[in-house]
């Protein structure tokens, strides 16, 4: 059964925008796209979602939600547990051409992906810092992982278009040691 011969879910829609991403990347996903991949009228799509924004904003929930979840071991440090944390967010946001540049984007509109900022928070006011600096630790892991994903993606994204031939990123894992280390100073 297709779609259009169906009742279409906002399910339906957020799933459909994921798979325009994969295959496409962020500039070719439009409304006008996403209708015709469903077989629905542009229209259609704003009985699910109020705007594009809004959108993106459940597509960076749902790239979150689909990401790699490695369990926390009891005996784990809180450093092992915000390092894996923040592993499974980048391979998360990789996953997707523009990935990163989506859920990054939502996550500083406050229209989606807040969940892993109230997680490295709650780990951070667990592992002993104050509430204030939790909040901006947490923010600057994000800013870290985030960031450094985009950086990957558009410099992979450039080496395509042949713009740039260097493909030495810097080393995630040894930024985001640094950036906990740092992080545990104030612990």
């Amino acid at each position: 059964m297709t779609t259009s011969t169906r009742r279409l879910r906002r399910s339906d829609v957020v799933d459909t925008a994921l798979q325009i991403l994969g295959r496409v990347g962020l500039p070719d996903l439009t409304m006008r796209a996403l209708g015709t991949e469903l077989g629905v009228q542009q229209s259609a799509l704003y009985h699910h979602v109020e705007n594009k924004q809004a959108l993106l904003g459940a597509v960076a929930d749902e790239i979150l939600a689909r990401g790699p979840r490695r369990r926390a071991r009891k005996d784990d440090a809180w450093q092992d547990r915000v390092r894996r944390r923040c592993e499974d967010l980048h391979a998360a946001v990789t996953a997707y051409p523009d990935g990163a540049d989506v859920v990054m984007s939502m996550w500083a509109f406050g229209m989606g992906g807040d969940a892993p900022f109230v997680e490295l928070r709650e780990l951070l006011t667990e592992a002993g810092l104050p509430a204030e600096e939790a909040a901006t630790a947490a923010r600057t892991l994000l800013h870290f992982v985030y960031g450094h994903a985009y950086a990957e993606q558009s410099n992979a994204h450039a080496r395509r278009l042949g713009v740039v031939t260097d493909d030495t990123p810097d080393n995630f894992a040894t930024g985001l040691a640094i950036v906990v280390a740092g992080v545990a100073t104030r612990v």
